[in-house]
């Protein structure tokens, strides 16, 4: 199997991708391609994928049937800069590799993170880890702002005089705040990305870490473009539905005139595929992956 290059992620490796307003993401390597994949899964399947005759198409079935295997075949490693307080979201995914800078043998930068005036919201009024969707007055965003800036500068100095002391570093750093930039190198594969984007690019995740996933998954989209609108496809834009939501939507078009042979009439009214609205039909009418 040939090495694979991609000449859409050779024109961005090692470029800085701006995230929050010190912070970045760039792609410094990666391995296999939509190619990989195609070629794990037919190695893996025999002769029977040979019924697929595009990629995209055998993508499709793979991810949206869950064998996994084939997209861990491609390998992205990342350079990013983060505030701490996302680096600690972030490292909840197990899944991955990372070499962290570490404040035991380097003087930590002076740079911290400031949310820009429109991100900075309240606290939500019925949701305890969330923002509230309100505007803040503008005059109260500066005032937020010049807070947190003032209160990151005397912490720096606290820090540097106590390095400047000759105390350890490792114990000059213990009071630098969350929002202190720090690095790593994160290299993952396809599989477990698609995974921690899943997460991460949710409505209900934190802004910041948002702002991130969305910037690797400009970036995945170049070493994988076909994996990456499937994924999209599936699982971003996709939702599941449990046995009882099921059988509850079951009802309603059974309510209202739209089970079996009518379903399937302005099933066909559609713009989907055969093959989609065969598969959709399965799931609706009957219950069962397809």
């Amino acid at each position: 199997m040939a090495h694979t290059v991609v000449s859409e992620a050779e024109d961005i490796l090692d470029k800085e991708f701006p995230v929050l307003d010190k912070g970045f993401v760039r792609l410094v390597d990666y391995l296999g391609s939509d190619q990989r994949i195609v070629q794990a899964a037919r190695v893996s399947y025999g002769e029977g994928t040979k019924s697929y005759r595009q990629d995209q198409g055998l993508i499709d079935y793979l991810l949206r049937n869950e064998h996994t295997s084939p997209f861990e075949q491609v390998i992205l490693t990342f350079h990013t800069k983060m505030p701490v307080f996302v680096a600690r979201q972030w490292v909840r995914h197990r899944t991955a590799r990372l070499n962290e800078i570490s404040g035991r043998y380097s003087i930590m930068k002076d740079e911290f993170y400031v949310p820009a005036g429109p991100d900075i919201s309240m606290q939500s009024e019925d949701n305890k880890q969330g923002r509230s969707t309100d505007p803040v007055d503008p005059q109260v965003q500066q005032e937020i702002q010049e807070s947190l800036a003032s209160q990151q500068g005397a912490a720096y100095q606290a820090y540097m005089k106590l390095v400047d002391m000759g105390l350890a570093r490792e114990l000059a750093r213990i009071n630098l705040p969350l929002s202190m930039y720090t690095e790593w190198y994160w290299q993952i594969d396809l599989h477990n990305l698609f995974h921690f984007l899943r997460l991460r690019l949710d409505a209900h995740a934190q802004y910041e870490i948002r702002a991130y996933a969305q910037v690797m998954l400009d970036i995945a989209r170049a070493v994988a473009p076909m994996a990456c609108a499937s994924f999209e496809n599936h699982l971003v834009g996709g939702v599941r539905f449990s046995s009882r939501e099921l059988a509850i939507l079951r009802d309603i078009l059974e309510e209202t005139g739209l089970s079996g042979d009518a379903f399937l009439q302005r099933l066909g009214q559609t713009d989907l595929p055969a093959r989609d609205q065969e598969r959709l039909a399965a799931k609706i009418l009957e219950g069962r992956q397809k």
